[in-house]
């Protein structure tokens, strides 16, 4: 764990210390490297838990998604040199050592054994995240949706934290590999519903489930192009993280507990894809389309079969890569035209042509083509669904038909169509920006090949 937290820290002092010239390259260049570095915690092994210490250790679940946290950190640091090319200096070093302060306390927070440290690195990554949003995003809106974001994450953590410790009254310890071998109580008592609803409703919000999930379009419309990355890459994959950990813990789930999650999760699914139809800002629809993606793995975290989570597993990594990757085609138009309204900046496709090719690939992914890592998911979590209980093919089938319209929606209406009269010039398209959607493509390619390297199966 320190070999890769440590040169996280590390890159501190050389944001803050390298001459103005060379702070995106050294910085984007030990990021990479870090990120090299940590692919050797997919290396397959018999044990349950790999690099276990007192504090932190990684497992399958968390595996992939610390992997997927630490390649971020450089392509976020590339996507946000566009929007800060006119910046002063100092200005640069406080948004790169913003990005890197946020870095440890995801990584603790998917790697800690110990409850109390996972709840202490999950709300801390709030701070890092609401100074992106309140410093460095585009309108004056940005305030209330900070607020948003504040009050959403801190009105449902504090039950959770009441729980732990109540947790911890009870059984006297807080670390996950003892918490496991402590005899489930009968989930019929009330107090165990109540814990139950408290540990599970801090992660709900942060997923967004449905209903709660106010906080999330206004968040992303706002931040800056790193924010939008950060949010649907890896802080919505700490609130499906948490609802997997938290669901083990707690043995079997009542049912009073699990019907209203479930329904919520899968008609959300289907109410947001439906409202992405009605979208006239282009990020506020790729914000919806994940409410929509993370709702059906709030769905598979709660019926809790292995299937059901290892789908949960896949969509959560490919839904990181995918949105992220929309985002950054977004921000590149929205860099161009200083317009994110669907209606002003369409018919893109004559004007940046080798960007069409990256939308193409972005929506094909986003909408499940077959075979992508999203479609295997996709499948895997209906399969698992209908087997809990059929009826709900009905609303995960017309979920996934409103997806791919909507998905076709937004290609056509970004890419196709005739040019708005007032975009007369764009700059062309440059290599980081290529560089960046290579970076995001290249996983996902790679993990068609080999998805059971973040399946959450044991290898």
């Amino acid at each position: 764990m320190l070999k890769i937290i440590l040169p996280m820290t590390m890159l501190l002092p050389i944001a803050l210390l390298s001459p103005a010239k060379s702070v995106w390259t050294n910085t984007t260049a030990h990021s990479l490297l870090i990120a090299l570095i940590s692919l050797h915690w997919l290396t397959p092994s018999y044990y349950p838990l790999k690099t276990l210490t007192l504090w932190a250790g990684t497992d399958q679940i968390s595996t992939p998604l610390l992997v997927l946290s630490s390649w971020f950190l450089p392509l976020m640091i590339m996507a946000s040199q566009g929007h800060l090319q006119h910046e002063p200096p100092m200005r640069k070093r406080m948004f790169i050592s913003t990005l890197i302060t946020i870095q440890p306390f995801i990584i603790l927070a998917f790697s800690a054994t110990e409850l109390m440290l996972f709840y202490i690195s999950f709300e801390a990554t709030l701070i890092p995240t609401l100074i992106l949003i309140t410093r460095w995003g585009n309108q004056p809106e940005r305030l209330s949706a900070g607020i948003y974001l504040l009050f959403y994450t801190l009105i449902s953590s504090l039950p959770l934290l009441v729980s732990i410790l109540y947790l911890h009254s009870k059984t006297g310890t807080l670390q996950l590999p003892m918490l496991k071998l402590i005899h489930p109580s009968t989930p019929t008592s009330w107090t165990s519903l109540l814990s139950g609803l408290a540990l599970l409703m801090a992660f709900m919000v942060k997923a967004p489930l449905y209903g709660l999930h106010l906080w999330l379009p206004k968040a992303h419309v706002e931040a800056p192009i790193a924010g939008s990355m950060l949010l649907a890459a890896l802080l919505l994959k700490l609130g499906g993280y948490g609802i997997m950990r938290v669901t083990l813990l707690m043995g079997p789930l009542s049912s009073y507990l699990c019907y209203p999650f479930l329904t919520l999760a899968l008609w959300g699914a289907l109410m947001t894809s439906s409202i992405c139809l009605r979208q006239t800002d282009l990020k506020s629809l790729i914000a919806y389309s994940s409410v929509s993606h993370m709702g059906l793995v709030i769905a598979a975290s709660m019926i809790q079969t292995q299937w059901s989570f290892s789908g949960a597993m896949i969509l959560m990594i490919s839904h990181g890569l995918t949105s992220s990757l929309l985002f950054c085609l977004a921000n590149t138009n929205y860099e161009r035209t200083h317009s994110r309204i669907l209606i002003l900046t369409r018919g893109l496709q004559p004007l940046l042509p080798l960007m069409s090719l990256w939308w193409l690939l972005a929506n094909l992914t986003n909408m499940a083509l077959p075979p992508t890592t999203n479609m295997m998911a996709e499948l895997t979590i209906m399969t698992a669904l209908f087997n809990w209980s059929s009826p709900t093919i009905i609303l995960t089938g017309i979920a996934t038909l409103l997806t791919a319209s909507y998905t076709l929606y937004m290609l056509l209406s970004t890419q196709r169509g005739t040019l708005p009269t007032h975009i007369t010039t764009a700059p062309n398209s440059n290599t980081r920006e290529h560089l960046l959607m290579t970076l995001h493509i290249i996983p996902m390619l790679a993990l068609i090949l080999k998805p059971e390297l973040i399946s959450g199966t044991p290898l």
